[in-house]
């Protein structure tokens, strides 16, 4: 009796984060076996409802764990990233999306681990980004390129923002547009192109399987451009409730973001308002070189913001996942 080949296993960085989650849910739908590094175990429990996963506690920055993480491995998924860092110099970045970045094209190579995933982001560039978010995540790309060939390949995503159920985006502009009547909007006029999470999950899935896929690099973005300014109009009007959204200056913008920077959690900050200064807009479409159709922003909101809460639209998608 012939016995049944083991299912492929794909070792996703992040997997407990917003985006992660609808990756290993794809993932085990399509058969992958997922393993997911956690630094608390037991504060991502939600993600054993789908069968496939294996959740292990460990430091994914010790490169010995690393490098044990991705024993046996057929791929590897670095969604790690920080919108924002302890101190102002870059090194919180530094540290974030590049030093893991070295460590885990290291620990592939040294496991045999031929591919890897990476999410970037919108104009990301080492050189000529025009914060330390993106010059570290343009930095994270150029190690990766770096490392091509010798049987290790990539594929790398440049997502807009994105936005979902859970998502830390339209969720949090909900929460503070509930609070306040009159709103002081830091940078009115960025622009974005916001995609849906499960399209960038979905490209995922697709990129993985597809050797078309190898060593390329794809901009991900959705059907319809916004200003900073209509996105948070748009969450008011889905949340059927009136606001008046007042679109500061630059000045102002600024000087918003440098006494924000000092407070706990830093809600905003400079580096933010320098992320900002830069249209996160593609000039490519990476969604439909992968088949797949952008779902519009407007179609999603009112099923998170007007129906359930984010938690139990997130298990509701997980629980659908896996077949439950």
């Amino acid at each position: 009796m012939v016995g049944r080949t083991a299912p492929a296993t794909v070792c996703v960085l992040g997997g407990t984060g917003f985006v992660g989650r609808s990756i290993a849910a794809r993932l085990t739908s399509a058969g992958y076996a997922v393993r997911v590094p956690t630094r608390h175990q037991a504060r991502h429990r939600e993600l054993l409802v789908l069968p496939g996963i294996e959740l292990i506690e460990t430091d994914i920055h010790n490169e010995r764990n690393l490098s044990a993480l991705l024993a046996g491995a057929h791929a590897a998924i670095n969604l790690v990233g920080i919108l924002n860092e302890k101190g102002r110099d870059g090194t919180g970045f530094h540290h974030a999306h590049v030093a893991l970045v070295e460590k885990l094209t290291a620990a592939c190579q040294a496991q045999g681990v031929s591919r890897l995933l990476q999410m970037s982001a919108l104009k990301a560039n080492a050189e000529r980004g025009a914060s330390h978010y993106l010059r570290t995540k343009g930095s994270g790309e150029g190690v990766i390129k770096n490392m091509a060939g010798r049987g290790f390949h990539y594929t790398i995503f440049q997502p807009s923002v994105i936005f979902g159920p859970d998502d830390s985006f339209a969720n949090r502009f909900a929460g503070l547009l509930r609070l306040l009547p009159v709103f002081p909007l830091a940078k009115p006029d960025a622009r974005f192109a916001p995609v849906y999470v499960e399209d960038v999950a979905e490209a995922f899935l697709r990129a993985l399987a597809a050797e078309a896929a190898i060593d390329q690099t794809y901009q991900l973005c959705g059907p319809e451009t916004y200003s900073l300014q209509e996105i948070v109009e748009l969450v008011a009007q889905t949340m059927e409730i009136k606001r008046i959204v007042v679109g500061l200056p630059d000045t102002l913008s600024r000087m918003q973001a440098g006494l924000m920077d000092h407070l706990p959690g830093k809600p905003f900050s400079v580096d933010n308002f320098r992320s900002l200064t830069v249209p996160s807009t593609c000039t490519e479409d990476g969604l439909a070189a992968l088949g797949i159709t952008a779902t519009p922003m407007n179609v999603v909101l009112p099923r998170y913001l007007r129906d359930q809460s984010p938690r139990q639209q997130l298990l509701s998608r997980l629980r659908q996942h896996a077949g439950r």
